[in-house]
């Protein structure tokens, strides 16, 4: 196997990684209400997927990580973290004209959720009802049905 054969391979193979703990991530999100001990796995996942797609990932990749982080940390109860990492994210997504509708959806709601998390009630409140707005613009229903997944976890103001 040649050196560009070699690195193609090794590149392939942090990709699957970055998805696999992706996917962790979110799967544990989406089930979250378990004991504490899945805290440190869900976190665990978040921050490998964030760091493997600063690596390999691009600008959409990384602020798609900043978005699990930003979940991640608002469930376990790190509101400010939490914030940190949905302000820029929102910011990124909200500001590209070509951001599907899932997930301009996607950054209305986990901001909203980092902010009620974090105490910030004005923005929250806003962030919320502009979730519920994204939300229902969603064209797809299986695309609507994934994001409410992670809007049911965000408490009503």
């Amino acid at each position: 196997m040649t050196t560009a054969e070699m690195k193609d391979e090794a590149h392939k193979w942090r990709l699957d990684l970055a998805r696999q703990a992706n996917n962790r991530g979110w799967q544990l999100a989406e089930d979250h209400g378990r004991e504490p001990e899945y805290h440190a796995e869900m976190l665990d996942a978040a921050h490998a997927s964030a760091w493997l797609w600063s690596a390999v990932g691009n600008e959409i990749n990384r602020m798609r990580a900043q978005m699990l982080l930003a979940q991640v940390h608002a469930l376990v109860g790190d509101g400010a973290r939490a914030l940190a990492y949905a302000s820029e994210m929102r910011d990124f997504f909200v500001g590209h004209v070509d951001t599907p509708d899932w997930e301009l959806a996607f950054a209305h709601v986990i901001f909203a959720h980092a902010a009620q998390v974090a105490g910030r009630r004005q923005p929250y409140v806003e962030a919320y009802a502009l979730a519920k707005q994204a939300v229902a613009a969603i064209a797809e229903d299986e695309d609507r049905a994934i994001v409410m997944k992670t809007f049911a976890q965000v408490p009503a103001p």
